[in-house]
């Protein structure tokens, strides 16, 4: 007699979860064992893509301009040209004439860049070679006299430029001359590099135009991918985390560019009115460091100080104090009215996520180490806060102030002591003056 053998759908299970663990663990074992080949795996990839990427970035970073274009100006022309013909020429006329224009912006700031601001940059740090000599004359002048007024420091400033000496000696004989082949190999490399850029930043501008021209058909796409792969309330979630996402970055970007062209605009203004030398390659460094939080300007002052220090040391000081004056400005003032009342985290954690992005990421790092903080941030405390409100504790910050702790068996919030007595004081204080004024 044959015996059919029946499957137990229990047992596939079970058989089915047991190989996508073993797999998994495989997977991850793999992984970890050629992180160094998987991680230059990614990198080639990434420098394939680059053009691609630019892409996406220029893409989304023009995206409000096209969207103001065509909304307020291209689109009431499209209609009053369109009037009496097919319906959809205003918006493909105001489309095309949208992403055109924001390119063309674009490519004016990327040209004004180049033939206004950096020639001057450029010969401004050519001077400063030039005229290193003088300014090493000056500073040595300023501290002959320094050191007149004050003899007791000449002995250790003898000492300290001996040792200085000595250092930049053995650096220069150990360090430098038995690396000028790396170092030559790394300036061809700079230029190599520089080059890519400027081809990965032209095929990023044809692939932004391409994006930006159908930009609701990605959308879309990726829109009915979502909803594809995942369930209707995750994809919903997914929608939801990311306009967040973009509202974070778009405000901080938008805002810290605006914030930093005032700030070096102001920068150069003054300093022309104090007839700083070097005004335009000290309100650059000024107005682009400025972009990094907290740190920034900090950076961008510390080095324009040195620059002007080498010229006129009483100007270097008259710049130090402007720039602080400058920066409570900005910080009490201009940046508080462009970006907002505040990130939304303290500045405990802005300081560390721009430690911790800056050591990852280097100066990407340092500018958007801010806003990707913020957003895990936001969905960490809104993970807790949602597990709180699902227990039934409390979720708020404030309210754990004022408690000791909860008790385990019966989830009652016990408060602290100083809390109770408060409490008790004011019911006092509220049952005597009802005491006192009965009609009350």
């Amino acid at each position: 007699m044959k015996r059919h053998f029946k499957w137990d759908r229990t047992y596939v299970n079970w058989g089915i979860t047991a190989f996508c663990v073993i797999a998994a663990s495989l997977l991850f074992f793999f992984a970890v064992k050629n992180v160094s080949v998987i991680g230059a795996t990614i990198g080639k990839l990434i420098t394939i893509l680059a053009p691609f990427i630019w892409g996406l970035v220029i893409c989304y970073l023009l995206s409000p301009l096209m969207g103001v274009l065509e909304n307020h100006i291209f689109l009431p022309l499209g209609k009053r040209l369109y009037r009496k013909k097919k319906k959809d020429g205003a918006a493909k006329f105001a489309r095309v004439m949208s992403v055109l224009f924001s390119e063309i912006i674009l490519i004016l700031i990327l040209v004004a860049l180049v033939y206004l601001i950096i020639p001057q940059v450029l010969s401004s740090v050519q001077m400063l070679i030039q005229n290193s000599g003088v300014y090493a004359n000056n500073v040595s002048a300023w501290l002959d006299g320094l050191l007149k007024d004050y003899p007791e420091l000449d002995s250790y400033a003898g000492e300290l430029l001996g040792n200085f000496n000595t250092n930049v000696g053995s650096w220069l004989e150990n360090k430098l001359l038995p690396q000028l082949g790396s170092l030559i190999t790394s300036v061809s490399s700079g230029v190599y590099g520089f080059a890519r850029s400027i081809y990965n930043l032209i095929i990023g501008i044809v692939v932004s135009v391409y994006v930006l021209s159908d930009k609701e058909g990605h959308l879309a796409a990726l829109k009915r991918l979502s909803y594809a792969i995942f369930s209707v309330e995750t994809a919903d979630r997914i929608r939801q985390g990311l306009n967040f996402v973009d509202k974070t970055f778009m405000g901080f970007l938008s805002g810290k560019i605006l914030d930093s062209l005032i700030i070096g605009i102001i920068c150069y203004i003054v300093c022309s009115l104090l007839q700083m030398p070097y005004t335009l390659l000290v309100s650059v460094m000024i107005g682009v460091t400025n972009i990094i939080p907290f740190f920034g300007p900090l950076i961008g002052a510390v080095p324009s100080a040195l620059i002007i220090l080498m010229v006129d040391p009483t100007k270097c000081l008259i710049f130090v104090i402007f720039v602080i004056i400058l920066q409570q400005i900005d910080g009490n003032i201009i940046g508080p009215r462009i970006l907002g009342s505040s990130t939304g985290i303290t500045g405990f954690w802005v300081i560390f996520a721009i430690i911790l992005g800056s050591g990852l990421f280097g100066f990407w790092g340092m500018l958007l180490g801010v806003p990707v903080f913020v957003v895990i941030y936001t969905l960490i405390t809104n993970l807790i806060v949602k597990k709180l409100k699902r227990s039934g504790l409390p979720w708020k910050i404030a309210d754990y102030k004022k408690i000791e702790y909860i008790d385990p068996a019966t989830l009652q919030v016990v408060k602290k002591a100083s809390v109770r007595k408060e409490e008790l004081a004011e019911e006092k204080e509220l049952l005597e003056s009802r005491q006192e004024n009965p009609e009350a």
